[in-house]
């Protein structure tokens, strides 16, 4: 499979894409936008792959944001299009889980990538910050929104506001990752993790992601109503029967998917 502006490979049971435009520290311009929609697409409808991860090529930078040469011809209608928006919410409805390695500068619209991936991986030397107000603008493709449903009001609001970057061990502390490691393990981890979410009998990554994403969008009695709902519906499956069969006969389990 061949893109422009990616590169796409599968490694076992993990689809990694990366942004592969390393002396614009692989900035997001409108044809990556069409190339990440139709690989991220492509991984989830491959049987074989289980784990999709983003990363970006070289050492500076996993996406220092928006192509700043389309911005400034971006009219108000282009503007209110849903472009990063758009990737960012493909990743979280996506039925596998989805992984950001996070390598150097995560600025502006490939932070809003990042905050679409299920999990975040850094390496020591990231950097985060939304410095869209330094150019007059505010962020478009959902850090107004996703940022701080996930580290919180204040955080959210010093890094929007400030524009200032943040490092890998802050990032850590208020939650913007979860993972940090030294940079050249970083895919290895990656790897390893995807390898383990790969364990799991299919449906319950699909399960718990539309837990998590809808539950949050509703209050905590409709979230819990739901996931009774879900587990009843998992407690019909064959790979419900097989995974409690594979720990009661000590064996690993053999999932089918249904």
């Amino acid at each position: 499979m061949s893109y422009d502006n990616l590169l796409y490979e599968v490694a076992g049971p993990l689809a990694l894409i990366t942004l592969n435009r390393p002396r614009k520290l692989n900035a997001i311009s409108l044809a990556t936008v069409d190339d990440l929609h139709a690989a991220i697409a492509a991984a989830g409808d491959d049987p074989v792959v289980r784990v999709i991860a983003l990363t970006g090529a070289g050492d500076k930078a996993f996406a220092a944001g928006s192509d700043l040469g389309e911005v400034v011809e971006r009219d108000l209608g282009k503007a209110l299009e849903p472009i990063v928006q758009g990737i960012a919410e493909r990743l979280e409805r996506c039925p596998k889980p989805t992984i950001a390695a996070i390598n150097g500068i995560c600025f502006g619209g490939g932070l809003e990538i990042a905050l679409g991936c299920d999990l975040r991986v850094a390496g020591k030397s990231a950097r985060f910050a939304t410095p869209e107000g330094k150019l007059g603008i505010i962020p478009g493709g959902g850090a107004t929104q996703r940022l701080p449903r996930l580290v919180g009001r204040a955080w959210a609001l010093d890094m929007l506001l400030t524009g200032e970057p943040i490092d890998a061990e802050r990032a850590l502390q208020i939650g913007l990752v979860t993972r940090l490691v030294e940079d050249v393990e970083l895919l290895p981890t990656v790897r390893r993790l995807a390898a383990h979410l790969a364990s799991f009998a299919p449906l319950v990554p699909r399960y718990m992601k539309a837990m998590v994403h809808a539950g949050m969008e509703g209050s905590l009695a409709a979230g819990l109503a739901l996931e009774k709902f879900a587990q009843a519906g998992l407690c019909e499956t064959a790979d419900k029967k097989e995974g409690l069969a594979a720990f009661l006969e000590k064996r690993p389990p053999n999932w089918t998917g249904r």
